[in-house]
């Protein structure tokens, strides 16, 4: 089932108008403010200010207490529309510098959005009226350089949300106090997964804890792919800037691409595998016997993001992406497109992940010429329909080469995130000049998918651990069992229960602290270990480990080859517990 997604929801409207109350607040409290831009986000607004004042979390209950006299004069909002001229004389009385250089790249006609004394550019729509706006929270203070240039001034910026009933705004804000408490920065220290150095900005250092879990992803990966045909690769990090040329990334990514000279050529470090995939798949003829050939590479690129939107693993400057590019006939299409969606809907319910499913059209940066784009959009609508899958149409926002199939994944408290991507792409293999023969021994260009599962897989890793609250499924988790001495004199048999566990690939430690037992329990359950193992007096004489499991407490006395039986079938089954 196709919908539309909605340019102006009730929602947009009521937060733009929000995010000018609040502006108009701003500028009562401080007059000299200089207002740049306020738009409208996923679940909420922003506006950028300029001003002598620094923010403090205080100054947003003050700016909120403004914002609801502003609600209570009812003020009509309304819709002018002007001469470019008009409107640079009207900004420069105001002495609003950034709105004289937005003026400059606009259209010779103008509209404004006005209520009481303040005035704002602006496409719209508004509500008609301060007084419809009841339910908001200002939330948050970041700082944003004037149009994301670090070269330009920083300015400060204000988030908040608003929402049509206070049920919807109250439901809002809980579910930001879990998320803070899920905070993988937060949980990553912790845990002691992974770190980001100032010697290092953006470039993750992962911990002996974080490559257990990163390695128990790849392996996973590696597995689910082998089963289903895939062969692996590895491309260079660094290849030459005619490639890139080439592959129209230059034109795309050049301002977030790490440049470097060998030899006195200019070479690149790559910021997408696919060219790589390209040069692996060319290197020889193939027959049409050969495809579907099905390439997949853990691939590490880089990309450089500017500092103040760089966000712990959700926002790095080096990351693997899970790629794989599918080279196929034409006939072969939506056979294989179908069996990407099956492998992204097995992987997300391992994980316990709902998602829904949107489709990208072309953009405006695309390559390839219309005819291309829509052969290509109706084989993914077709095998979305073959699959009974409900999806969105997302106008425009395709990838340059290609239309795309989105997942936006669903995490415990609500929140989506998009993960798996498919691309049919029938302009990088013409670029690239890649041929099969077919059966009557000719020369024809085969068709290509680009396709991520996880994504990016340190990206993967931040959802998952907020998705998780850090108690990730023992087939994952970085310790899977803590053998837990009453004191000293049961260090021995907790070492031999260890040992036995280890010998069996079970990932345990023993806690040998002269602590007392309470504590290393609560500490256990802290680190989110999923089994405890007491061991004292009865259980040496017996044998036996005393389990407790972090959530559901004692679980009674067995034998060691007992409960390395329930182990065992867990992690195979990778139960999500």
């Amino acid at each position: 089932m196709v919908e539309n997604m909605s340019v102006n929801s009730q929602e947009d409207i009521l937060r733009h108008t929000t995010a000018h109350i609040m502006a108009q607040a701003v500028l009562r409290l401080w007059p000299d403010t200089k207002v740049a831009i306020g738009p409208t986000i996923k679940n909420g607004f922003y506006y950028d200010f300029d001003l002598n004042h620094r923010f403090t979390p205080e100054d947003l209950e003050v700016i909120e207490q403004e914002m609801q006299k502003i609600v209570a004069e009812a003020l009509p909002i309304s819709r002018e529309e002007i001469s470019n001229e008009e409107a640079v004389k009207l900004f420069s009385e105001q002495n609003q510098d950034y709105k004289l250089e937005l003026l400059e790249g606009l259209d010779s006609e103008v509209s404004l959005y006005r209520q009481g004394e303040f005035v704002d550019l602006c496409r719209g729509p508004h509500l008609e009226n301060t007084s419809k706006v009841k339910f908001f929270k200002l939330q948050s203070i970041a700082g944003a350089y004037w149009r994301g240039d670090s070269s330009r001034p920083m300015l400060q910026r204000i988030y908040g949300t608003a929402f049509l009933n206070g049920k919807e705004l109250r439901a809002h804000l809980r579910m930001l106090e879990e998320a803070a408490k899920r905070d993988h920065r937060m949980l990553g220290r912790k845990l002691d997964l992974y770190s980001i150095q100032d010697e290092g900005p953006g470039f993750p250092f992962f911990h002996p804890k974080g490559m257990v879990l990163r390695n128990e992803l790849e392996n996973y990966w590696r597995e689910e792919h082998r089963k289903r045909g895939y062969v692996e690769i590895k491309t260079p990090i660094m290849l030459h800037e005619d490639l890139w040329h080439q592959s129209g990334h230059w034109d795309n990514y050049r301002d977030n691409m790490y440049l470097s000279k060998i030899d006195e050529q200019d070479f690149a470090i790559k910021p997408m595998n696919c060219p790589g995939a390209m040069l692996v798949y060319k290197r020889k003829l193939h027959s049409y016997r050969e495809l579907p050939i099905r390439m997949a590479e853990m691939g590490l690129v880089h990309r450089h993001e500017l500092s103040g939107t760089l966000h712990g693993l959700m926002r790095v400057r080096a990351f693997t992406q899970d790629d794989a590019h599918i080279f196929m006939l034409p006939s072969q299409i939506q056979e294989e497109i179908e069996g990407v969606i099956d492998f992204v809907d097995e992987v997300y319910n391992v994980f316990g992940f709902k998602y829904h499913v949107e489709l990208s059209t072309k953009p405006d940066n695309a390559i390839g010429d219309d005819a291309i784009w829509e052969d290509a959009t109706l084989a993914l609508k077709e095998a979305l329909e073959a699959k009974n899958l409900e999806y969105v149409i997302n106008e425009g926002d395709g990838a340059f080469y290609g239309p795309k199939i989105d997942f936006h994944l669903e995490d415990s408290i609500g929140r989506t995130w998009q993960c798996a991507t498919i691309q049919l792409d029938f302009a990088m293999p013409e670029r690239f000049d890649l041929t099969y023969i077919d059966e009557d021994n000719e020369r024809k260009r085969p068709v290509m998918i680009h396709r991520v599962l996880y994504g990016a897989l340190e990206r993967f890793m931040a959802i998952l651990t907020e998705h998780t609250a850090g108690a990730f499924p023992t087939w994952l988790a970085p310790v899977q069992v803590q053998v837990i001495p009453v004191g000293d004199d049961y260090l021995n048999y907790a070492n031999k229960v260890a040992d036995k566990l280890f010998a069996q690939g079970i990932r345990v430690e023993v806690d040998k602290r002269a602590e007392k037992l309470g504590k290393k329990i609560r500490e256990a359950q802290i680190q989110q270990i999923p089994y405890m193992l007491i061991v004292g007096e009865k259980e040496q004489e017996s044998e036996e480990v005393s389990i407790r499991h972090r959530r559901k407490a004692d679980l009674g006395s067995m034998s060691v080859d007992g409960f390395l039986d329930i182990i065992k079938d867990e992690i195979r089954k990778k139960e999500n517990n």
